[in-house]
């Protein structure tokens, strides 16, 4: 397959739009540099002995650190706890041997909150109430290790360890994670957001969610998750769209069920300039479910534009699907669904072992996915599909949740492209381990392609043809 008209254009559109994703991003304020006191929490009462309620007496200690724009400080302790609500211009303080322990009681916790309006939702998305730490409208707030919080669930159920709604200047460094029922970190509508060198494990949720946020950095976690490790969302859950942009995730390791890094599904409002750059991944099977894990999901499905977004040096292991981009019309919020667009997308650098499933760019009959590309991309299969596959028509299934683990056995072992214009393919190296009788690539509606240096283990068939061209307009 040789080049097709389109190609100069589509390097040039990418050249403009690594451009703009080159800026840099903000970084919060320093909180820890305007705090002028320490305030012990056990001077105000905790007995951090694991077994006492202590939520009056941390309570108290937060309350004297905002007075003074001081530091919360936790000693060596296990302190249990129901819903802590912090100040502006703090700093939350977990020392090295101290644990902030979830109360086992729903009751000592302050209950969801009912937002007045339809978010389209549920209450995992839309709630920053029921929660451990808990913060509204906060200006420069830090919760820094190296202690520990311990969400203590062993199932889907339970408060937030940490939940932060429209704040700004946020820093969460240090402090591991454990027993998360609900999403671990969940952040919505907050700008200016470090988070880095935080470990999370065991969460039974999302790992770190960030909804409708702007300026966000996330480096250097750890996250191990039964749901997507980290996910970008842009829903209703603030009664308004509101884009999540200009976001780095870099340095992470995540271990899986679900996805581990992905845009959506929730997608109402834009994304925009968001950069994943290296991270590894490693999925794992459900005990029920199967096989439901993908690598880097990118999806826009309810009426949102998702565009100028980098993946770039990711490492995956055993993830069932490494790359799935959907477009879709699911219409969630809408009264009229429409669908909004997917563009100017870089891929690259990517090696994927141990997949069991096909990579996918999807988008919509007569909305296309326009200019994506794909560069230096190593993916060895596990193959083995039947030859019934090779002529199986992929139903559009457009207004569908939008998940890799759903679409079902494809027509190509590596990549499968449909309603896609100014596709560039470039490096590919994709294998498999046992014999296949799908093409590498297959091609479904797409226009303007330019493909180079595609090398793949030939259909198990006798055929030739590493990538086919199914059809060539919409």
């Amino acid at each position: 397959m040789g080049k097709r008209s389109g190609g100069r254009e589509l390097r040039r559109a990418f050249l403009l739009g690594a451009g703009a994703l080159a800026l840099p991003l903000l970084i919060p304020r320093a909180v820890a540099g305007v705090a002028r006191a320490v305030v012990d929490v056990r001077r105000h009462g905790a007995r951090g002995d694991g077994r006492a309620n202590d939520t009056r007496a941390l309570q108290s200690a937060i309350d004297a650190a905002a007075r003074a724009s001081g530091t919360v400080y936790f000693p060596p302790g296990a302190y249990l706890s129901g819903t802590l609500r912090l100040r502006s211009r703090i700093t939350l303080r977990l020392d090295a041997g101290s644990t902030l322990i979830a109360s086992g009681d729903d009751g000592d916790f302050d209950p969801p909150e009912e937002p007045g309006y339809d978010t389209f939702a549920d209450v995992e998305t839309r709630d920053s109430a029921f929660a451990l730490l808990q913060g509204r409208g906060l200006r420069q707030i830090a919760i820094v290790g190296p202690g520990r919080i311990d969400g203590a669930r062993s199932a889907r159920e339970g408060p937030k360890p940490i939940a932060l709604r429209e704040c700004r200047d946020v820093r969460i460094r240090g402090v591991s994670i454990a027993n998360a029922g609900n999403y671990a970190i969940s952040l919505l509508g907050c700008d200016d957001v470090d988070i880095a060198d935080v470990t999370i494990e065991n969460g039974y949720a999302d790992g770190i969610t960030s909804d409708c946020c702007r300026n966000v950095r996330i480096t250097g976690c750890r996250v191990e998750s039964r749901d997507d490790a980290i996910v970008l969302k842009t829903s209703l859950a603030l009664g308004r769209r509101r884009p999540t942009e200009d976001v780095t995730v870099s340095g992470c390791h995540l271990v899986t069920l679900h996805n581990g890094l992905k845009l959506g599904t929730e997608s109402s409002g834009d994304f925009r300039r968001i950069v994943f750059r290296d991270c590894s991944i490693v999925g794992r099977r459900h005990a029920w479910k199967g096989e439901l894990t993908g690598g880097v999901a990118l999806t826009s499905v309810d009426g949102g534009i998702l565009e100028d977004v980098t993946v770039s040096g990711i490492r995956m292991a055993d993830v069932r699907v490494p790359l799935f981009v959907r477009l879709g019309r699911r219409g969630r919020g809408q009264t009229v669904r429409t669908t909004g667009a997917l563009r100017n997308v870089a891929i690259s650098d990517v090696v994927a072992t141990g997949a069991s499933g096909t990579s996918a760019i999807m988008g919509v009959r007569g909305e296309p996915i326009v200019r994506i590309a794909l560069q230096r991309i190593r993916v060895v299969a596990l193959g083995g599909r039947p030859v019934e596959l090779v002529s199986g028509e992929v139903p559009e299934a457009d207004r569908m949740y939008p998940d890799a683990g759903w679409m079902g056995e494809l027509p190509a072992y590596g990549l499968y492209c449909r309603h896609v214009v100014r596709l560039t393919l470039n490096d590919l190296d994709l294998t498999v381990g046992r014999p296949d009788p799908r093409p590498a690539v297959l091609l479904d509606t797409v226009r303007d392609v330019t493909v180079r240096g595609l090398r793949a283990t030939p259909p198990a068939d006798g055929g030739t043809a590493l990538a086919t061209l199914r059809a060539s307009g919409e």
